[in-house]
């Protein structure tokens, strides 16, 4: 991944937000696309995907902020994010395939909406790194109750904590047709 903004000048804050993106965002990454559905606890996957992304979001915000003070640099950074394919989606999806097969496993509920609660789990770990940033650590839960508490608030988890009740129960509303309500993760009635 090479994501080149500024020809004019090393070494200044772009160049090196973009150094550690480079370096952190293959591992981060890696741990998304490394879900694997049916083993261990959902939610302590969950969980540990939250406190690596608390961890990742901390680091790479606090290089980010200096490197985005001209306009100009930003938007020649979304071109490149855009054309290196490494937007948002990038860690959206991986984690929401997870939570699909989990779903089709029965061992979450079959109301969530996937590609959403991903995108939830991702914005509670951004939101959580921002706050730290700005107004310390202690100004908030730890990073390991935050990504519990994140993780928690989801309620993913069947009222048979996924040993199959589940399962049947998302077979039985397929049937009927009902589904997930529009596809936007309004439950089922």
């Amino acid at each position: 991944m090479a994501l080149s903004l500024r020809e004019d000048r090393k070494g200044g804050p772009v160049d090196h937000f973009l150094a550690l993106l480079q370096d952190r965002l293959p591992l981060w990454l890696r741990i998304l696309h490394n879900l694997t559905p049916g083993r261990g606890r959902v939610t302590d996957n969950l969980i540990f995907v939250a406190r690596a992304g608390i961890d990742h979001y901390v680091e790479v915000q606090s290089a980010a902020l200096p490197a985005f003070t001209e306009p100009s640099v930003t938007v020649r950074f979304r071109k490149a994010v855009r054309d290196s394919g490494l937007g948002p989606m990038a860690e959206i999806l991986p984690l929401a395939a997870y939570l699909e097969a989990e779903q089709r496993l029965g061992r979450i509920v079959a109301s969530a909406d996937p590609q959403a609660t991903a995108r939830l789990l991702l914005a509670g770990c951004f939101q959580h790194a921002y706050y730290e940033m700005f107004v310390g650590a202690d100004a908030g839960p730890t990073r390991d109750n935050a990504a519990v508490e994140i993780v928690r608030e989801l309620r993913l988890e069947p009222s048979d904590g996924g040993h199959g009740e589940g399962k049947q129960k998302a077979e039985q509303e397929a049937g009927r047709g009902s589904g997930r309500g529009s596809g936007r993760g309004e439950p089922t009635s």
